[in-house]
């Protein structure tokens, strides 16, 4: 009994999925910290993808979503702009602006929902699924936390 008519079929099926897997681990190689963190606490999982060379992180996730005030979605309410208090926490960009800064780490800037405060920041790669988030104030206080993958 002879295949060779399935073939082109199965080449044509797989092809698509083939290229799509050497798109995600192409993406992960030129960018190994891209993918979804949640935080040390256990509270907020961050989205962090490359935005022209730089990484940036954006809030898709809380564990508690309702503010327990209000009962509505929990917004930036402690943000120095008076004007963004009332944007939901969900889809606020907290990773800014981060550079190449050495072998698996990137520098930049780091936005604190719970204080509205934004800070000097560096995020090292550890692991596979560990990512150290360290910020800064004058670059001499420095707090850092261990972000573990969640994608």
């Amino acid at each position: 009994m002879k295949f060779s008519h399935f073939r082109p079929v199965m080449i044509a099926a797989i092809m698509p999925a083939l290229l799509g897997l050497s798109l995600a681990v192409g993406a992960r190689a030129a960018t190994p910290v891209a993918g979804t963190w949640l935080s040390a606490d256990g509270g907020t999982k961050v989205r962090v993808s490359d935005c022209g060379g730089k990484l940036c992180g954006k809030v898709v996730w809380l564990n508690e979503p309702i503010d327990k005030t209000t009962g509505k979605p929990k917004t930036d309410k402690h943000n120095a702009d008076a004007g963004k208090r009332g944007r939901p926490l969900i889809g606020v960009q907290v990773v800014q602006g981060m550079k190449p800064s050495g072998d698996n780490k990137w520098s930049g800037q780091i936005y604190n929902a719970d204080d509205g405060k934004t800070y000097q920041a560096n995020v090292t790669l550890v692991s596979d699924n560990a990512m150290r988030v360290q910020g800064c104030v004058l670059g001499l206080l420095c707090k850092s936390q261990t972000w573990t993958r969640a994608d």
